[in-house]
């Protein structure tokens, strides 16, 4: 059985940025496995940031156009995030002592059905909201 796996920003991130190094290489990677596996799962916060980040922060960026497509691409993988996502992020907030984005994140990964969640924002092996955190990149 496919474990079902959300992604972070970051990864999303890192895998088109092409000054990334050893992680440009590693996120890649993830990202060819879990489209292979039909795995993958991110949320409409993650195509966001990841737009603005990969068009206005990175020091190669990429074009509107060619940050659009990606994102169109990922966009099979996104779960909806409702007012009950961010109901849930706020208890996530609460009782993981985290931020509120890193909330929402988690309350969309537990609506995908993800086991785990690949980021480097939050300390890796730690469980939160039934969802194990992990770290590709250590």
């Amino acid at each position: 059985m496919t474990v079902k796996t959300f992604v972070d920003t970051n990864i999303l991130v890192y895998a088109h940025d092409v000054d990334g190094g050893r992680k440009h290489k590693t996120a890649r990677d993830i990202l060819i496995e879990l489209m292979q596996s039909g795995s993958g799962a991110l949320s409409p916060q993650v195509l966001q940031e990841f737009y603005v980040t990969v068009t206005r922060k990175i020091p190669k960026r990429l074009t509107k156009r060619a940050a659009r497509e990606i994102v169109e691409d990922f966009s099979t993988w996104c779960i909806d995030t409702t007012g009950a996502e961010v109901a849930a992020a706020f208890r996530i907030e609460d009782e993981a002592k985290i931020g509120f984005w890193d909330a929402l994140i988690l309350a969309s990964a537990v609506k995908a059905g993800a086991e785990v969640l690949l980021s480097e924002d939050l300390s890796s092996g730690r469980k939160v909201a039934g969802i194990r955190v992990q770290n590709p990149f250590v």
